[in-house]
This record gives structure tokens, C-alpha cells and sequence, in this order.
């Protein structure tokens, strides 16, 4: 693993009864990062707990850094994702955070993605000096804090099939949710007495669905939300 940054760190993968310490300076690290990063949500006990129960499973893995044989950064990441990568307040900008993320880049060629608290201005522009890149910003509605994030992924050895690749994901969640908008157009159908659109509540539609992806816009939202449900009626109608 590269050490050439931080030449006096011991780099190696974390074990169970690393959870302990991994916890404590997760812990420590939320606790300086306010106002970058909201407020931590969890006591130290509850890191403890949740950090035990996430090494100990079979699809995720930590990696440690250690100075003077205490742990002063650490990674921990699943197959597809970089769940944490946190460093002491005390070693911060001494070049621990640049080894820990060029560790994960060795054990996951293949591209990972992560969130970043839209706030975390800093972790932003360290992630993007490394190669990252911002892929989504969300209100914060799916996260405990409630806070905006961004979602921001480093694309591996082949970019190109790693973004694609979360292209599919979205269209199959897409296809999903379009069958679902059929289904709940023809349930309406049903019992509608009155089968004319309602052009207030499409515009509310595209307002809402423009708050959430402001990137598209309420114009192009409007458009997209009229051939949907023209598409859904014509379907649920039995259209060909």
C-alpha cells in the first residue's frame, strides 16, 4: 500500500478489536467537524456498538492507519461504497486522509461511490482533488441528520463502465416506478368519476418533482411529467 506521503504509518486491515478505537475517533472526529458536518446523531456507546456490527459482517471491511501504535485514521467500506473515512482532529492536513483513500482505490479498482454533507466544504474539495466527482445533491430528507449531501464516486480503472453501470441502476429503479405509476393511474381510473387531467395538479407535480432534481428544471419537469401521464392513461386505458 502506498506510504510515500506519510512515511511513519503503519497500514493494515482492521479487525474486531479495532472497533473499540475506530469508534472512539469516529466519535472525536464528528465532534470537530461541527459546524462543516451537522451534529453526530449517536453517543460514543452507540458508535461503538454500530462500528462492532459493521466489522463484523461479511460484506464490508476496514482499513486502519496507525502512529506509534495508535489508530489515527481509519476507512470503512462495503463492496460498492466508502461508508467512512475519518482522521483524528489531531493529524488533520498531515496527508493521512490521501493514504487511507489511496488504500480503498487499491482494494476497489473497480470504482466506489460515497456521501459527503453538501455543508463539508473541505471533504468536497478533497475528494474531487483525488479524483472524485459529484454525482447527485439530495435535500437530506434520506439521511438522519436531514441534511443536504452530495453523492460523489471515484469511477476506477474503466469510468466509462462504472457510470453506465449506474446509469442501469437508475433505469431499472426508473422502470420500476413507472410500472408502479401505471398501476396506480389505472386504480384511479377506476373510480374517477370525472376522467378529464387536471392541469393545476400536473403543474403541482412538475413544481414538487423540480424542488427535487432542480438541475432539470419546472419546464422540462412539465414535459416529462405530461408524457408520463399520457403515457399512463393510454396504458392503463389498454392502449397499444
Amino acid at each position: 500500500m502506498p506510504t510515500d506521503a506519510v512515511t511513519d504509518l503503519v497500514l493494515r486491515p482492521a479487525g474486531a478489536e479495532d472497533a473499540a478505537a475506530m469508534a472512539d475517533l469516529y466519535s472525536a472526529a464528528r465532534v470537530a467537524a461541527v459546524p462543516q458536518m451537522p451534529s453526530a446523531m449517536h453517543t460514543n456507546a452507540e458508535d461503538r456498538h454500530w462500528m462492532a456490527g459493521q466489522l463484523a459482517r461479511d460484506d464490508h471491511e476496514g482499513w486502519v492507519a496507525e502512529r506509534d501504535a495508535a489508530i489515527v485514521g481509519y476507512a470503512l467500506l462495503s463492496p460498492t461504497w466508502l461508508d467512512h473515512l475519518f482522521v483524528h482532529p489531531e493529524h488533520l492536513g498531515s496527508g493521512i486522509g490521501s493514504v487511507l483513500l489511496d488504500v480503498v482505490k487499491s482494494v476497489r479498482p473497480d470504482g466506489f461511490a460515497l456521501w459527503v454533507f453538501e455543508s463539508n466544504a473541505g471533504a468536497r474539495r478533497f475528494y474531487l482533488r483525488h479524483g472524485l466527482v459529484e454525482l447527485e445533491r439530495t435535500d437530506g430528507s434520506g439521511n438522519e441528520e436531514k441534511a443536504p449531501d452530495v453523492r460523489m464516486a471515484w469511477p476506477g480503472a474503466d469510468p466509462l463502465a462504472f457510470l453506465r453501470g449506474l446509469i442501469d441502476d437508475v433505469d431499472e429503479q426508473l422502470g420500476d416506478l413507472l410500472a408502479r405509476r401505471v398501476a396506480l393511474t389505472r386504480a384511479v381510473q377506476g373510480i374517477k368519476p370525472d376522467t378529464s387531467r387536471d392541469p393545476v395538479r400536473e403543474r403541482e407535480i412538475a413544481a414538487t418533482l423540480a424542488r427535487r432534481a432542480p438541475e432539470l428544471g419546472e419546464e422540462r419537469l412539465a414535459r416529462i411529467v405530461h408524457t408520463i401521464i399520457t403515457e399512463s392513461l393510454d396504458a392503463a386505458a389498454g392502449g397499444g
